[in-house]
């Protein structure tokens, strides 16, 4: 594939996660986010290892459980957390700060180009999302701020060190290894915090079989795939997506009105998923030598 075909490919993958809110509020049980995490990872993780049939080895056992902690487990906890104490407007903007995040830890751990013009896309996403999901009733709690910002750090750490660390093996199977050490994990915290889960029904149990096999298997195939292939300041931006998608889901599918400022807000996290491809995917400069011949050196063009 070419690159641009591999950032539509990877795009996918937050486009169909902003179906999760309107999956798990229309079909879930209500008061279980930990246990509901805990049952999108595991049961995928287990069938795909099952499918892969390969367990990791050696260095492989520390960084699938801390990858699986940063992508899963921890994310997702600290997710249901900033999601039940702030407004849903509140809680998608602050998670949004992820992209410049991780724009700073690729620099600090690959030595990978900050390019201004990518931090402005990355602060222009910020904006647009606010516009897009922001109320002027929305109210600021500040355990659910922290929560928000430590799963943006902990999505962050994941998507720069699961590109970092490229195991041997097909994205198939490292999705596998990090979806069953993250339910892994979550199946105690869950046990200790969270009342046993009452009898599912049948559209619970289509929620749960959504949200694991579409939501977190395949889409997490898919995004790895692209980080196995895309320098990650490529691929966290596409994560803007996801609020953009459930507005426009709920406006679909629950007659939930559009106004004028989401409609503006839409329009900017487009224009900063565009401008942040762009500014990854233009050449940096190249410096002279004093003999008049290009040098090895290379200067960031944006």
């Amino acid at each position: 594939m070419s690159r641009t075909s591999d950032i539509l490919f990877t795009a996918t993958a937050p486009a169909i996660w902003g179906s999760t809110y309107i999956v798990t509020t229309e079909l879930l049980p209500s008061g279980y986010p930990l246990t509901v995490a805990m049952l999108r990872a595991l049961p995928a993780g287990l069938i795909l290892l099952a499918l892969v049939r390969q367990l990791p080895k050696g260095i492989w056992w520390p960084r699938t459980f801390l990858l699986g902690a940063l992508n899963f487990s921890f994310f997702w906890a600290m997710l249901f957390v900033s999601a039940y104490r702030l407004p849903g407007g509140v809680a998608a903007t602050v998670g949004a700060i992820q992209p410049l995040i991780v724009l700073g830890l690729s620099r600090a751990l690959m030595g990978t180009t900050v390019r201004p013009l990518a931090v402005v896309a990355g602060l222009a996403g910020i904006g647009g999302v606010a516009l897009l999901v922001l109320t002027p009733a929305a109210k600021l709690d500040p355990i659910g701020i922290a929560a928000g910002l430590a799963g943006a750090v902990s999505m962050a750490f994941g998507t720069v060190l699961s590109r970092h660390w490229q195991p041997p093996v097909p994205p198939l199977t490292f999705t596998a290894w990090q979806l069953t050490a993250g339910g892994l994990l979550l199946v105690p915290v869950a046990l200790t915090f969270e009342p046993a889960l009452p009898v599912p029904s049948v559209q619970n149990l289509l929620g749960f079989v959504y949200l694991g096999g579409i939501g977190a298997a395949l889409t997490y195939i898919v995004w790895f795939r692209g980080l196995s292939r895309l320098d990650p300041a490529t691929v966290s931006p596409l994560g803007f997506l996801s609020p953009l998608v459930a507005v426009m889901l709920g406006w679909a599918l629950l007659a939930q009105d559009l106004s004028p400022f989401q409609i503006t807000g839409m329009v900017v996290v487009l224009a900063s998923v565009w401008l942040s491809q762009w500014a990854q995917s233009a050449p940096a400069a190249k410096t002279v030598s004093p003999s008049g011949a290009p040098s090895a050196a290379r200067l960031s063009a944006l």
